[in-house]
């Protein structure tokens, strides 16, 4: 069974009346994780193009380039963007809902954070209601400032990515603990270790764009060593 096979079976209990939040409440364990990913960034997402005033398509092909969606699976996942867009809880509400899901899991947080991100920039342009709707979902997810603001200048063009802040050391950190970093960060973000943590794996799109981060922001503190 597909993962948009299980989404539209979780949301059957809508048709009772059940609100989208409601969903995120039964789906509290694995494998049924995958499928609350999905429908949280698929879910928050919408919110976010509503915070920019449109969609464009380029934030239709996001969606798509992050799960990998078939053309069998687009009518499941545009319910569920238009179940978000249409639904009168705010995305606060959603929020904390997914952060309660994943308590303990801050990595699957910031995964979720990042999608987000890869979506927002879609269509080339990082919009202030953009911003200031991802700073308020990072605070709800209590992710660390740091880890948002590299987030931050990986995906925006005017904010050049530092390698440091990529790799989470100090800028005074030797070449042995960048490598270090860097080894830990290859190991967490194997595709078999995202899985293995509930990432869905129509997501590891994701993983492969960070991993090209992760890898230059090395080659390049190696360079400045040579």
């Amino acid at each position: 069974m597909s993962i948009w096979s299980r989404i539209s079976d979780a949301l059957s209990a809508l048709t009772s009346g059940e609100g989208l939040s409601a969903v995120f409440d039964k789906l509290r364990s694995p494998p049924e994780r995958s499928v609350a990913f999905t429908i949280a960034v698929i879910a928050l997402g919408a919110k976010m193009a509503k915070a920019d005033g449109h969609v464009t398509r380029d934030e239709v092909t996001a969606f798509r380039e992050v799960f990998r969606i078939a053309d069998a699976d687009t009518a499941g996942a545009a319910r569920v963007f238009n179940l978000a867009r249409q639904d009168v809880t705010g995305f606060e509400d959603y929020a904390r809902r997914i952060a309660a899901m994943f308590s303990g899991q801050p990595e699957m947080l910031h995964d979720l954070i990042e999608g987000l991100f890869h979506i927002a920039m879609a269509d080339g342009v990082y919009h202030p209601n953009e911003n200031a709707f991802l700073e308020e979902v990072a605070q709800i997810f209590d992710l660390p400032e740091q880890e948002f603001a590299a987030l931050k200048m990986r995906f925006v063009p005017d904010a050049t990515p530092l390698p440091y802040m990529v790799l989470g050391i100090p800028p005074d950190a030797t070449l042995e603990d960048a490598r270090a970093a860097w080894r830990k960060l290859v190991r967490a973000n194997h595709p078999d270790a995202l899985v293995a943590r509930g990432l869905p794996e129509e997501a590891v799109k994701m993983a492969e764009k960070r991993m090209i981060d992760i890898n230059r922001a090395w080659e390049t503190l190696q360079g400045k060593a040579a």
